[in-house]
């Protein structure tokens, strides 16, 4: 049963990609691109200056299959605890330029900055200016030093772009809380006599509406984040002036905070398609002024929901958006040492988002970010779960994502401050270019460090560095889908990556803490993956039909 059912899979892989314009990976070697141009917004969608659009006769992009995924080795930053090249105790941009390199050994090909723009607060995610840099990271010309360097080594540039709100600084805002009369008060939302300023947030937040002066207004995640007003066509062209501002300087794309917030803000918002649709028509009006920028655009949204949720924002609103559930899944299966059968719940939501989006997508995949505890501390310390679920995250399709430190084992559990602790260069942290803005309680002095860890081969860093080096040599890794091949033994996750011009490899994930003996049985055409190409443990081999796989070990096969 489970040969037929791989072979249908794959037949239906094939086939869809080469029927649907034969669009799959650079079987030349050419460059991979992640993320394909939009087409068109939709008839009637808001231009990119606000007004309403005629009926287009505009050709539509190539086709494109949910099993293409071109894909790139992430990196997020928090800035202010990367690297410090001033002796401030606070990272800055001139300190990421600095470790670069750093960055390339690991194999890193993308960088996702967090917020950089001036902001009261330490994380950045009340925006005072978006057009300039914190004071702290340095200056414009810092910022495009960093662009540029990083294009130099092949890494490209995202960054954090805060829309949904202000800061309560912002001279925006100050404005339009002087008074009724002032020209910027309808870019803010502010309650009349009908709005309910007792209700809830959609964010989980208490309160949605702040009391100021004689009214309330509208702060879907604190009061010091004021929501701007979609619905006021000033507010959208700024918007939009920002993005081209930032990708005129070079950046390559950004991640969309907040992005289902727009007009999700208070409780009674949620889960109505009115409140969605008004979402979605933003970002594809967004979407459309970026490519017109810059054609091929990365707009990564963060829409932390379910998959029938983030579908809508791929059509021709987001180029990829954030698998939250597969994080939680990846890591459920590390610390449980059991199998999940991935493969089928992702062929089932790659179907969906082709649905949604003609093919014009990538998975933006992760374990865990600056909103969530760190991977370490989730699995209890444990060191061989942590290098099981880098093994599953960097053998699945899509963009891989690695938040900082994750490659040392950095640990932290929340509030915010601890998962976002300065990443430990060396030992001693006096040394220069460790950050010391707060008092670490999770990265202790002296546990670990990155220049011990990358100096040592069996380290979790070399761990990673290895994945990933491998990922970029095999096709079926960085470009290609996904099948089902459950193996269906106790302790075993397997799944086959694949190409639609038949570039296939079989992944082997031995997630227990026993040696595993996997028979390997022929397909219906009598082909055996019989070739181990890749393993993470120097004792894995193949003897006649059977994978012996050490504890906590994977193998990528060939036919």
């Amino acid at each position: 049963m489970m040969r037929r059912r791989f072979q249908r899979t794959l037949w239906l892989l094939v086939t869809a990609g080469l029927l649907l314009g034969g669009c799959m990976g650079s079987g030349g070697g050419a460059e991979p691109v992640e993320e394909q141009p939009a087409s068109a917004p939709p008839a009637g969608a808001p231009s990119a200056d606000g007004t309403p659009q005629a009926e287009s006769a505009a050709e539509p992009a190539a086709a494109k299959t949910a099993f293409d995924q071109p894909s790139r080795v992430y990196y997020e930053i928090f800035v202010r605890s990367f690297y410090d090249s001033d002796g401030d105790g606070i990272g800055d941009l001139n300190g990421v330029t600095e470790k670069l390199d750093y960055l390339t050994d690991l194999g890193v090909q993308g960088i996702w900055l967090m917020p950089v723009n001036p902001s009261p607060s330490y994380h950045g995610y009340d925006v005072t200016d978006y057009y300039g840099i914190h004071p702290d990271y340095g200056t414009l010309e810092d910022m495009k030093r960093l662009v540029e360097e990083a294009h130099k080594r092949d890494i490209r540039v995202l960054m954090d772009l805060v829309v949904n709100h202000t800061s309560v600084k912002h001279p925006w805002f100050i404005e339009s809380a002087a008074g009724e009369d002032s020209a910027k008060r309808d870019w803010y939302v502010w309650a009349d006599e009908a709005t309910k300023t007792g209700e809830g947030s959609a964010t989980g937040a208490s309160k949605a509406w702040h009391p100021k002066g004689d009214s309330y207004y509208l702060g879907a995640f604190w009061d010091g984040m004021p929501d701007l007003n979609f619905d006021h066509p000033d507010v959208r062209a700024e918007m939009i002036a920002v993005g081209r501002y930032w990708l005129n300087l070079g950046v390559d794309g950004f991640r969309l905070d907040a992005a289902k917030h727009i007009y999700d803000n208070v409780a009674s918002d949620k889960n109505k398609p009115e409140t969605k649709e008004k979402n979605v028509a933003w970002w594809q009006q967004f979407r459309a002024a970026m490519e017109a920028e810059k054609p091929g655009v990365t707009l990564i949204g963060e829409v932390w929901d379910t998959p029938a949720v983030v579908a809508p924002y791929l059509d021709r609103a987001m180029s990829s958006a954030f698998n939250f559930e597969l994080a939680r899944r990846i890591l459920d299966m590390a610390k449980s040492e059991s199998g999940s059968n991935l493969a089928f719940t992702l062929e089932r939501i790659y179907a969906l988002y082709q649905e949604a989006s003609g093919g014009a997508f990538a998975d933006s995949i992760f374990l865990a970010n600056h909103d969530q505890n760190r991977v370490m501390s989730v699995l209890g310390g444990n060191e061989n779960h942590a290098r099981t679920a880098a093994a599953v995250l960097l053998t699945l399709p899509g963009n891989p994502f690695l938040y900082y430190g994750e490659e040392l084992g950095m640990q932290g559990m929340k509030p915010d401050e601890h998962i976002r602790e300065p990443l430990p260069w060396t030992a001693d942290r006096s040394a220069p270019g460790n950050t010391s803005w707060i008092v670490p309680k999770y990265v202790q002095d002296g546990a670990i460090s990155a220049e011990a860890l990358a100096a040592q081969p069996d380290s979790l860093y070399a761990h990673y560095k290895r994945l990933i080096a491998y990922r970029k040599t095999d096709r079926a890794l960085h470009e290609g889908g996904i099948a089902t091949f459950d193996l269906d033994q106790d302790g075993i996750e397997s799944y086959v990556r694949a190409t639609a011009d038949g570039e296939t490899s079989l992944i082997v994930h031995n997630l227990s803490g026993d040696a595993q003996s996997v028979t390997l049985p022929a397909s219906e055409g009598g082909q055996r993956f019989g070739t181990l190409a890749f393993a993470t443990s120097e004792d894995a081999k193949i003897e006649g039909d059977a994978l012996a796989l050490p504890p906590y070990s994977t193998a990528v096969l060939k036919p």
